[in-house]
């Protein structure tokens, strides 16, 4: 699985499910990240060589950081958990999947609080801040 959150407001701007890791499904991910969102001012911050050079290749920056993993690690442990009770109850297609993944994506961003966010959705704190 690949994400874009915004470690800030919590938003997941984009989640995307992959039968391969690897730099050519990075760079389908940041492809279909840059159609939905301006983000060729944001500084990426990933976890292996691999997304730089999907970084590089799709004209985006970053670099390797690991101080901001917590907010990542606990989305796909959330989503992680999340997909293994979907896919036992239903053994769908890829397909199905990532419709489901696309539905709890915006579950996640309109619906859900969140502690750090003083019990607000990410998308309802990020209006907030950005009205300040």
């Amino acid at each position: 699985m690949y994400a874009a959150i915004d470690v800030d407001s919590k938003v997941v701007l984009h989640a995307r499910l992959s039968e391969h890791r690897g730099r050519n499904p990075a760079e389908t991910f940041l492809e279909e990240l840059k159609e939905k969102h301006r983000v060729s001012d944001a500084e990426f911050l990933v976890d292996g060589m691999g997304n730089l050079t999907a970084l590089a290749r799709t004209d985006l920056t970053g670099h390797l950081d690991y101080s901001e993993r917590n907010i990542v690690e606990k989305l796909f442990q959330t989503y992680t958990m999340r997909i293994e009770r979907f896919h036992v109850t239903w053994n769908g297609s890829q397909a199905s999947t990532e419709r489901w993944l696309t539905a709890y994506t915006a579950y996640y961003n309109h619906h859900r609080s969140h502690q750090e966010l003083e019990n607000q959705t990410p998308l309802k704190a990020l209006k907030l801040e950005s009205s300040i």
